[in-house]
């Protein structure tokens, strides 16, 4: 704890003991002021000024430091200045003193209770920043609430200083009128409870519930107002029509159907989306194939004399689409038609929020969910059609290997792209902005993971700014811009791979006015700015991974179809994901970088799974666990996993972070030997051995000592 801070609490500590050994509270009871009451009267008609001064300095005191008395004091103010004085003085004397109580619980506490229970307090952290101010004012308005414990909780929360002390100002002031008012008759109060009348705390309930009911009202109004220039149909053909067959589209319409809802699921090209057909499925065959070529070049270390291999790349290719065929019938017609979906292949248009045409059809429905994914994004350079590209949607079209490839992109899909190319036997050069690929990770995981691009031939160019494509004497040019310097990289194919850019246009979203900014926004409830269409997937973000699509699904189906009744918020807290080169990479919650860059502390453990025994008899001894703690706790904040299937690894620590559970935990879980995820084990065994009780150890290495005689 900082000098400063222990201080303060020192001082607080000084002021509040001394309010209970000196017994100060007998000051601030009414019989004491009505004992007293004549010579204060006649105190305060000498030295005004002087009264009103050291009444509001007290009384900033007792609020400040949360002691008991305030009550008392805002009668005694009625009692003494009148309603008009005494609600001016108490006003501004009690906000001043909330906002204290409020900067010390801020300055004192926050921090170490958002580190450590940030994952579980962003929601409450994400309403307090977009109605802080509103719920604050709710709660103000009731002065049956015990205000000193809104000070000191909200000072845990990311509102405003200024906000709140100017809604505490305004949302006190009902309160302190009927309190100031009711001590002008102190004479008739024999005790507090006789203030509010159970009449009176009704309608201060009645009061700070009001607001709640005027946001539910406007809510509805301008859900009303979005609506009122579309006719609602009497009854309707669907409860739910869903656009898109990928992810997101496919797990919605199944919950749907799964429930007895009659549900449409329409998609314009194929089914399964991106992640079958153009993404998940063939790079993740791609990459086997490649990894496979790439094996028999160990031979040696496998005690192989030598080995090779024979292929074409055409079949390489047709393996794909095999794989392709054979995953097919999971996400196929004929399957969500048995489940109870009706499967309408064709382009919808949205019409009406009660609308959808297809195919000449229009279909009535009450919500409607947008799941119409993404598409490789294509930067508009000079040259670009000229020399023609690939993307992550059209690479798989290729049967003729391409000599020279540029992957334009350091991230995941171009970072996996890349490598499995280099494999097949591409020269292949990678293309990135930044000063490394991948760089949502680490910088040493990065760095491991273009250590091993370099041994396997690939150039990585990062600081490159792609410029312009152009064709000189027959041969394709990249021209780049590196630090003002200007760079040409001949190839025979490219490929953009810098991230994707949602489907938002071409099935009416324009026409109906629903607010696109990159993304179709949503709020917490996957709702659009019309209450009854939502938007699920790649489309609505923030992530854009199948796992991510299918989650939102779940929200997206349940509230369009309970809406008015049941609705949840879609929960981020633990998203996990993985890059699939080799080394792969595995992460859920934070790394290093994001912890420094959101200020959180954090304890850092590590193992090397160079250590492991599975990995060394593999010949796979590579990779590192890195896990980000609480200081001085096992409770897990984020892992990243580098090594031989990561991917895998990482769902016991997905499963841990979902469910509370710390490294502890872990350890004393029985893990297989030999495998991998006794890393997992490891690394939790590591922690444990930087925690041991060292004092203990010594006194039970003293009983030890004893038992032997010694």
């Amino acid at each position: 704890m900082k000098k400063s801070k222990i201080i303060l609490v020192g001082v607080i500590a000084i002021l509040v003991f001394a309010y209970f050994v000196f017994d100060l509270g007998q000051y601030f009871s009414l019989e004491y002021f009505k004992s007293q009451q004549a010579e204060i009267d006649a105190y305060y008609n000498a030295n005004p000024l002087t009264t009103v001064a050291l009444f509001f300095l007290i009384y900033v005191v007792v609020t400040g430091l949360s002691l008991p008395g305030a009550a008392i004091m805002t009668l005694i103010a009625g009692a003494i200045f009148g309603v008009l004085t005494g609600t001016i003085i108490v006003s501004f004397a009690s906000t001043l003193g909330a906002t204290i109580a409020f900067l010390v619980s801020r300055y004192l506490l926050r921090d170490s209770i958002q580190r450590q229970f940030g994952d579980k307090l962003k929601t409450i952290n994400d309403g307090i920043e977009k109605d802080g101010a509103f719920y604050l004012f709710t709660l103000r308005l009731v002065p049956a609430f015990p205000f000193f414990v809104i000070n000191l909780v909200m000072g845990l929360t990311p509102i405003r200083t200024l906000t709140y002390f100017l809604v505490s100002q305004v949302g006190m002031l009902a309160g302190t009128i009927v309190y100031v008012n009711a001590g002008t008759q102190i004479a008739r109060i024999e005790s507090l409870s006789g203030i509010l009348s159970p009449g009176l705390i009704i309608s201060f309930a009645l009061l700070g519930i009001f607001p709640l009911i005027a946001k539910k009202v406007v809510a509805m109004i301008k859900a009303k107002k979005v609506l009122r220039d579309y006719p609602k149909p009497a009854k309707f053909d669907r409860n739910l029509v869903v656009i898109g067959a990928g992810s997101a589209g496919l797990v919605t319409s199944y919950i749907a159907a799964a429930v007895k809802a009659k549900v449409t699921l329409i998609e314009k090209h194929k089914m399964g989306g991106d992640c079958l057909n153009t993404g998940c499925v063939p790079s993740k065959a791609l990459i086997r194939s490649a990894k496979f070529v790439a094996q028999q070049k160990r031979a040696s270390e496998l005690g192989m004399k030598s080995a090779s291999v024979d292929f074409d790349f055409a079949d390489v290719m047709e393996r794909i689409q095999r794989v392709i065929k054979t995953i097919e019938p999971h996400d196929s017609v004929d399957r969500y038609q048995a489940l109870g979906v009706d499967v309408i292949e064709g382009e919808a248009k949205i019409t009406s929020p009660y609308t959808v045409e297809v195919n000449g059809e229009t279909l009535t429905t009450r919500n409607i969910v947008i799941a119409t994914g993404a598409r490789p994004f294509v930067p508009p350079l000079p040259g670009i059609d000229e020399v023609g590209y690939l993307t992550s949607d059209t690479v798989w079209n290729l049967r003729q290997q391409p000599k020279r490839l540029v992957v334009l992109g350091g991230g995941p899909i171009g970072s996996e792209l890349a490598q499995s190319f280099a494999r097949l036997g591409s020269q292949v050069t990678q293309i990135e902005l930044g000063d490394r690929i991948m760089g949502r990770e680490d910088p040493d995981v990065s760095e491991m993971v273009m250590q091993r691009f370099k041994a396997e031939g690939i150039e990585i160019k990062t600081g490159h700014r792609a410029k312009a494509f152009c064709i000189e004497a027959g041969e394709k040019i990249l021209i780049c811009d590196n630090g003002g310097e200007e760079v040409r990289i001949p190839f025979d194919q490219v490929l953009m791979a810098l991230g994707r850019a949602a489907n938002t246009t071409g099935f009416g979203l324009e026409e109906l006015g629903v607010t696109v900014n990159r993304t179709v926004e949503v709020n917490a409830l996957l709702q659009t700015n019309f209450p009854n269409i939502y938007a699920a997937g790649d489309v609505a973000g923030p992530y854009q991974f199948t796992h991510t699509a299918a989650h939102q699904a779940w929200y997206a189906a349940v509230n369009a179809l309970f809406s008015g009744f049941k609705s949840f918020k879609v929960d981020y807290r633990v998203i996990p994901w993985a890059t699939f080169t080799d080394p792969e990479v595995a992460r859920v919650g934070l790394n290093e970088t994001e912890a420094k860059e959101q200020g959180v502390e954090y304890e850092l453990t590590t193992y090397g799974i160079d250590d492991l025994d599975r990995a060394i008899a593999d010949e796979e001894a590579h990779g590192i666990i890195k896990v980000l703690t609480v200081p001085g706790k096992d409770k897990i904040l984020g892992v990243t996993i580098v090594g031989e299937h990561s991917g895998d690894l990482i769902a016991e620590y997905v499963t841990a972070m979902k469910h509370g559970l710390g490294l502890n935990k872990i350890l004393g879980t029985i893990h297989i030997y030999p495998t991998m995820a006794e890393a997992n084990k490891y690394v939790a065994g590591n922690w444990k051995r930087a925690h041991a009780p060292q004092r203990l150890l010594a006194w039970v290495e003293r009983f030890h000592a004893w038992r032997r005689g010694v």
